[in-house]
């Protein structure tokens, strides 16, 4: 009985202790933020490419913590990361929307004959999400089914997602 209670001991202390080596890494968007932050301070008109080397900072970061230097770890921080991003984009998309909306009842109310703006913006959202998975199924495909094509594809949706975050949050418009 004492033999069988030392190996349960033992079996937990084990298994604690492989928990612990591959716990997930802790994902903050802190860099990123405060990177996008400055990179607005620098272009107030938000003309300014620069903003592009925020992208990926919180999952470097994220990466460089106990757990983040495994594929699944990896893939954990750019999934948090793209997380980040996609609120941005969906934040800058109703956004967008509703602007769109006022702008189409303006016209309507003036009887214009003009496109339809919310049309317009949720044929090139769907068309934009269309040429995301498109470009980021490439990426993966490029891994030949590797272990590093999971943490590339999602690094991939990461990046696009925080290009048309940025995008229609009014970065680089005309």
């Amino acid at each position: 009985m004492i033999k069988m209670m030392f190996a349960a001991a033992l079996l937990l202390s084990a298994l604690s202790a492989h928990s612990v080596a591959h716990a997930a890494p802790v994902f903050s968007a802190e860099a990123s933020k405060a990177c996008v932050a400055a990179a607005a301070k620098k272009s107030p008109s938000l003309s300014g490419y620069a903003v592009l080397d925020c992208v990926g900072r919180s999952a470097q970061a994220c990466m460089s913590r106990p757990g983040g230097d495994t594929t699944i770890g990896m893939i954990d921080c750019l999934k948090g990361e793209l997380g980040y991003w996609d609120a941005r984009l969906n934040t800058a998309y109703a956004k967008k929307m509703a602007a769109a909306k006022k702008e189409d009842a303006e016209m309507k109310s003036i009887r214009a004959t003009t496109a339809s703006l919310v049309d317009a913006l949720r044929n090139m959202q769907r068309t934009w999400i269309s040429h995301r998975d498109a470009a980021c199924l490439y990426e993966q495909a490029q891994w030949l089914g590797g272990t590093g094509g999971g943490p590339a594809t999602m690094a991939c949706y990461m990046h696009e997602t925080a290009r048309q975050a940025l995008k229609l949050e009014g970065w680089w418009s005309q």
